[in-house]
């Protein structure tokens, strides 16, 4: 019977070969092998990740961080995970025009605050509160989030034009 490390090297090896779905079949098979490994689902989900498999990447975070006892690493990583999870509902949200609008720019800016919370390096959801407030016409909690976002990307052109906008929106209702 093979070992967790020898599942683990069969995987390393199609990851290097940039094949991550035989990968992802080596994790699975380690896992049915070994179902209370926390190490084996964290790195499963760290692969389901990459290859944009958000659900299986979700299960397999929580189940780390659960058979661990909380291990600090896998925790962050269930964390931006559930962030991406919330940025990508409120995305939804944000994209639905029409009746109700007002609504789903309150729900959208609701998730997009706990996704800062849980991931506080998300530039992408920092960007799309900064959206979602400035719809709302929250401009100075629309400057505070694209500020925080301008503070992760410097360099970031679009972020400080983004910044410029807001402003001017702001002061041209007051």
């Amino acid at each position: 019977m093979m070992k967790p490390e020898d599942y683990m090297q069969q995987a390393y090896r199609c990851i290097l070969q940039n094949d991550f779905e035989q990968a992802i079949r080596w994790f699975e098979s380690a896992i049915l092998a070994y179902p209370e490994h926390a190490e084996l689902h964290y790195r499963c989900s760290i692969t389901h990740a990459r290859s944009l498999h958000l659900g299986p990447a979700l299960e397999h975070a929580r189940k780390a961080a659960e058979l661990s006892g909380g291990t600090e690493e896998y925790v962050l990583h269930l964390q931006t995970l559930e962030a991406k999870q919330l940025s990508t509902q409120a995305k939804v949200l944000l994209e639905q025009a029409g009746s109700g609008t007002h609504e789903r720019y309150v729900s959208a800016a609701a998730l997009l605050k706990e996704a800062v919370k849980l991931d506080p390096l998300s530039v992408e959801a920092h960007v799309m509160l900064a959206l979602a407030y400035s719809d709302l016409n929250e401009f100075n909690r629309a400057i505070k989030a694209v500020r925080d976002a301008i503070s992760l990307d410097p360099q970031n052109a679009q972020l400080h034009q983004m910044y410029q906008q807001i402003k001017q929106r702001k002061n041209s209702i007051q």
